[in-house]
């Protein structure tokens, strides 16, 4: 038997202590690695989340809000059951739909939010279905008199439709026309709309350009002087879906509004545009100055 060395060698207490905080630097090198991966991942979907949602609803209120306005007598698709002409008269002079337009319906319409509370916006046009896809009891492929209405709802953007002709008390209403409203998008912080209108008889330009861009409250007395809103301008500001700390708290600024800071510690991206009503446009060009 091998005769026992006490001067055998080992690790000192130095060296242990050297190998545990070098252990414990790779230990929170590694941590800090993992959190800021995590960070990273939470940013990025805050982003992706909100580039997707900003370009699909851009994409669809600029598709829906192009039509506002539309109207045509002659399209064999059209239900011919009330007196087209006056309807097309009604629609193509209300490309923008306006509290107190129909009287049974008053408070259908487009609206100013108070003190940079979310707007709301309504057109009218020709279509097969409304804004939540009811054909409202036409017929499949059959056009009828539409109207479209875009709220905030907390913090959802949703719409309901309407018959026209139910609005205007002329039919009563049919099939899914509970006036109920179905969810366009959620993380919706603020929504801010403003008309852009053009009068040919104050510019004397039949060009159908906008003059100016203006509220909702302030249309009414623009169309009783015959001005016509040709186009619509929208700003968005989304809300990202995951938390994302923040050094500071950014400021948006939507349209006419004084800038709001959310305080929700998650990603915001504003996102805006300009629609053409392309209709109301080639209907202001057609008048004589």
């Amino acid at each position: 038997m091998k005769p026992f060395n006490r001067f055998q060698g080992g690790f000192s207490l130095v060296e242990i202590m050297i190998t545990l905080t070098l252990g414990l630097l790779i230990t929170a090198g590694i941590i800090q690695v993992l959190v800021s991966n995590s960070l990273t991942e939470r940013l990025n979907r805050s982003l992706s989340s909100t580039q997707e949602s900003g370009r699909f609803i851009i994409t669809r209120l600029r598709n829906e809000f192009l039509m506002a306005g539309l109207y045509d007598v002659l399209d064999p698709a059209l239900n011919t059951d009330q007196d087209v002409v006056l309807e097309s008269a009604f629609v193509t002079n209300h490309p923008v739909i306006l509290p107190g337009d129909f009287t049974a319906f008053a408070d259908v319409g487009s609206a100013q939010g108070v003190d940079g509370a979310n707007d709301t916006v309504a057109i009218a046009l020709q279509a097969q279905t409304d804004c939540r896809g009811y054909k409202l009891g036409y017929a499949d492929g059959e056009e009828f008199f539409v109207v479209n209405e875009y709220f905030v709802d907390g913090r959802t953007l949703k719409c309901r439709g309407f018959d026209g002709r139910v609005l205007r008390g002329q039919r009563v209403a049919v099939g899914h026309d509970g006036h109920s409203a179905t969810v366009i998008l959620d993380e919706v912080e603020n929504f801010q709309v403003q008309y852009g209108y053009t009068n040919n008889l104050l510019t004397g330009d039949n060009s159908g350009r906008p003059v100016s861009y203006v509220t909702a409250d302030q249309l009414p007395g623009i169309l009783a002087n015959n001005g016509q809103v040709v186009a619509i301008r929208i700003a968005v500001l989304l809300k990202g879906d995951a938390e994302v700390p923040l050094n500071s708290t950014p400021s948006f600024k939507l349209l006419n509004e004084t800038a709001i800071s959310p305080t929700d510690k998650r990603l915001f991206k504003l996102f805006e545009t300009t629609i053409t009503l392309r209709n109301a446009k080639n209907l202001m060009r057609s008048r004589k100055v």
